[in-house]
């Protein structure tokens, strides 16, 4: 088979890509192990759509192909996908990949960060507190969820877990820094001031 170089990757396909690695499954069998394996903390399985797109697209190229439809008297028909030759050498691919070079993503939250001045510093220090709560306590759920499965999986299957508590807890430094900053007014603005800013930055055009 031909080596496609534009074949789009992402966390889902990725994911499929891997269960197939381990055995031929249908969808719903998927979505199951993303869940029951905790997986879901880093790929976004909520909508089942976006499986079935992605396994349309990963069958398109070429990565997946289809390997049984099961029929059961009162049920709908289920189609079991396997992996390709290029499907396994894709996935390791792409693992490699992800592993080694940083990608560029864009996120929500630094684009908000960036025009935050649009707010009043009141504002932003109420929208921030309520940010840093909600990072503590997805961090004291991954904690407890990790400390209750210490003893029964090696700490090769909890990693993701580990790395996402690691940047929730960096970020929510990070936030705190900045409330502190507005709250004791060492980080503040106005409207004057956001003005006088802007002509000076113009007058440099």
């Amino acid at each position: 088979m031909k080596k496609k170089n534009n074949i789009q990757r992402s966390p889902v396909a990725l994911a499929i890509l891997a269960l197939l690695a381990e055995q031929p499954m249908h969808p719903y069998r998927m979505q199951q192990l993303i869940k029951e394996r905790g997986k879901d903390e880093v790929i976004n399985v909520r909508q089942r759509a976006s499986i079935y797109q992605t396994i349309d697209r990963l069958l398109r190229d070429g990565l997946i192909s289809v390997q049984e439809t099961l029929k059961e008297a009162g049920k709908p028909d289920r189609t079991v996908y396997e992996s390709t030759e290029e499907g396994r050498r894709i996935l390791l691919e792409w693992l490699r990949d992800m592993l080694s070079a940083p990608a560029q993503e864009f996120p929500e939250f630094p684009v908000a960060v960036s025009f935050l001045a649009l707010l009043e510093p009141d504002d932003v220090l109420q929208r921030l507190e309520r940010r840093s709560l909600a990072l503590q306590e997805e961090i004291d759920r991954l904690s407890t969820e990790m400390q209750t499965y210490k003893d029964r999986l090696p700490r090769l299957f909890m990693l993701e877990s580990e790395y996402k508590r690691a940047v929730l807890s960096a970020e929510w430094q990070w936030v705190r820094s900045v409330i502190g900053d507005l709250r004791n007014e060492t980080l503040t603005w106005n409207e004057e001031w956001l003005r006088e800013i802007a002509n000076r930055l113009n007058s440099k055009e």
